[in-house]
């Protein structure tokens, strides 16, 4: 028997997910203030980005975005009750970094961590009071509140890591993760949401961790070599020689800190139709600050395709927080192998 896999997921988990809408104008607060507002290409101050589009306050109304927090609460119910129903026996989860834990010391554009096991740990007090306004809240949503230990499958990650590398891929190695940031040498947020409100903060099942450079110059890997490394990926896991049932995650996105709806709609049309031209050709101009994430999606989209995977249901809500069009949009996915029934 060979490892399948048989179920996959993409999540957005921006701050907003976390923090009830009645407190977005808090990260509207940090927007108003910012001078590198990426948009298509170009970076303003808030009252530059402000003038260059449309007023987008009735996007702020607090009715339409109590009813867009519900419908990303929801949204995420279903990703977890599709991981659950698929009774996977291990999760690949395709994360970015944000320097939590690589730095420039050493800034890989995919890393596969194999160790046995990594600890999940709680922020302290200091480290929470330390962030920018509306974060420290949403943070806790990240973490567990007491350190836990989450198992990972080290050899199905030393497969990948060996397969790749014979794919093309010099894919960077960590058996034991820096101290980063935080100096407690854990996982990320984008991993660590994905436990504490996709799959349960006392989920047992094991992971792996997969690192794309999604933010960071001077290495971002471009839309095609995520799409290739992908699908490499799903070749890696489906000649894996055990009986494994796999799940993939991508987590991240989509467009912010200033949200364009046209790129993530014509994004979510090409997973659901598998557009690889159009995933593989998105410029890095298009791939900046937290829309950067969209790598990740890319890559989840890559071992879909490789590994007979088809997108199942959709929900998109894009999170604005102020007049300029700043915010988060929120995207949630679901993959199911190909002729099975959708789920949307």
């Amino acid at each position: 028997m060979m490892a399948r896999v048989v179920a996959g997921i993409g999540t957005s988990h921006g701050p907003q997910l976390k923090t009830p809408s009645i407190r977005w104008p808090e990260r509207g607060e940090a927007d108003r203030r910012s001078s590198t507002l990426e948009f298509r290409g170009g970076r303003y101050t808030f009252e530059q980005l402000k003038a260059a589009r449309e007023d987008f306050s009735h996007e702020c109304a607090p009715d339409v975005q109590a009813d867009r927090w519900a419908a990303c609460q929801r949204a995420m119910d279903h990703l977890g009750a599709h991981l659950a129903a698929a009774e996977v026996d291990v999760v690949v989860i395709i994360s970015s970094d944000h320097k939590e834990v690589y730095d420039d010391e050493l800034l890989p554009a995919f890393a596969v961590y194999w160790g046995d096991a990594v600890d999940h740990v709680p922020f302290t007090p200091e480290q929470i009071a330390a962030m920018q306004p509306g974060l420290g809240e949403a943070a806790l949503g990240d973490v567990p509140e007491r350190t836990v230990s989450r198992p990972c499958h080290s050899e199905l990650a030393l497969h990948l890591i060996a397969s790749a590398m014979e794919d093309g891929f010099d894919v960077a190695a960590s058996r034991a993760l820096p101290a980063g940031r935080y100096g407690n040498h854990g996982i990320p947020h984008g991993y660590g949401f994905i436990y504490q409100r996709i799959m349960g903060e006392r989920s047992q099942v094991p992971f792996v961790p997969v690192f794309i450079n999604t933010f960071f110059e001077p290495n971002p890997p471009s839309a095609r070599r995520c799409l290739d490394f992908g699908r490499a990926l799903g070749r890696a896991i489906a000649s894996f020689p055990r009986d494994l049932r796999v799940g993939v995650v991508a987590s991240g996105g989509l467009s912010h800190f200033v949200i364009d709806e046209d790129l993530d709609r014509d994004f979510i049309r090409a997973l659901e139709t598998f557009d690889e031209r159009h995933l593989a050709s998105l410029p890095a101009s298009e791939m900046r600050s937290g829309s950067s994430e969209l790598r990740n999606w890319i890559a989840v989209a890559g071992i879909a395709a490789e590994t007979g995977l088809s997108v199942s249901s959709v929900e998109y809500q894009p999170c604005y927080r102020t007049e300029a069009g700043t915010g988060n949009a929120m995207g949630f996915v679901t993959w199911s192998p190909t002729g099975e029934e959708s789920d949307r």
